[in-house]
């Protein structure tokens, strides 16, 4: 095998991000257990209070974040006991439901959030000058559209049921 194709900058910037991305969830992972929620329950959380009416069809939550959809169900069920999401019934469509942060999750994302958004200036952010984290920011866009095309499902207009 030619000892080039290791040099391949495709193989280089998967790797970087690979180890950015890596880097960067051991010290978040850390941050949330001091709070008591697990990377895909802060996730959810995050996800909820970024949408309309800090609400997102079941679905919609399933394709945001990769999970399954019983995945999501397992999730929420956990987060709703412990009070930080609820579900509502979709009016015009029985078979769906939506999953909602409640108060006590807005506050416990009140709560993580100065400390989460030093780690991201510290490591992410902070490493990039305004240029380029533009520049950054517009490419993992268009990567992240391409191999995640369902990531704002449910995010960019309101539903109509959601009052």
């Amino acid at each position: 095998m030619d000892q080039n194709v290791f040099d391949d900058p495709r193989i280089t910037a998967v790797g970087l991000l690979v180890e950015a991305h890596a880097g960067l969830s051991a010290r978040f992972a850390a941050q949330f257990d001091e709070h008591g929620l697990s990377p895909v329950e802060f996730e959810v959380l995050t996800r909820l209070a970024r949408s309309p009416n800090n609400q997102l069809r079941m679905t919609d939550l399933a394709a945001q974040t990769s999970l399954s959809t019983s995945g999501v169900t397992r999730v929420v069920d956990r987060m709703e006991r412990d009070g930080l999401i609820r579900r509502r019934a979709c009016p015009s469509d029985r078979r769906s439901s939506f999953a909602v942060v409640t108060a006590a999750g807005l506050s416990r994302l009140d709560a993580i959030l100065p400390g989460h958004l030093r780690i991201i200036e510290q490591w992410f952010t902070g490493q990039l000058d305004p240029d380029q984290l533009d520049g950054l920011l517009d490419g993992l866009r268009r990567v992240r559209d391409a191999v995640h095309p369902g990531a704002t499902a449910g995010s960019t207009e309101p539903d109509e049921d959601a009052a």
